[in-house]
């Protein structure tokens, strides 16, 4: 699922901090990537490992175009974890992995400049 985002519209309404901290984001090392062939839209089925506490999770993400299965293991990510489950074809995508559309409104990972542990949550 991806939304469409106007770059040009404003702010969405304030929010308080409370809300903020119900969305909870983390930090996960892509262990294993794979063609999704079965979906409308080119997609990859992510396994990503959040760490000892959360172990690993699945992530459907429409990403080919600015990367491959390959060069995806070993890449860490931003990835939301408390959305329910998905079903996407007979795939259950467990966290939502989290990106900024390019100037086409191609998807662009959010990942740490620098290596940190898996299961760091964003603040």
């Amino acid at each position: 699922m991806h939304v469409t985002h106007d770059a040009d519209a404003g702010a969405a309404p304030p929010i308080t901090f409370d809300d903020f901290l119900r969305v909870d984001i983390r930090v996960g090392t892509i262990v294993a990537a794979e063609p999704f062939p079965e979906t409308r839209k080119p997609a990859f089925k992510l396994t990503i490992d959040f760490g000892p506490t959360l172990g690993t999770k699945r992530s459907s993400a429409q990403i080919t175009e600015h990367y491959t299965c390959e060069a995806l293991i070993g890449r860490q990510v931003a990835a939301v974890v408390n959305f329910p489950p998905r079903q996407i074809g007979k795939f259950m995508s467990q966290v939502f992995t989290l990106g900024f559309p390019d100037a086409d409104g191609k998807v662009v990972l959010v990942s740490p400049d620098v290596t940190v542990p898996d299961g760091g949550r964003l603040f």
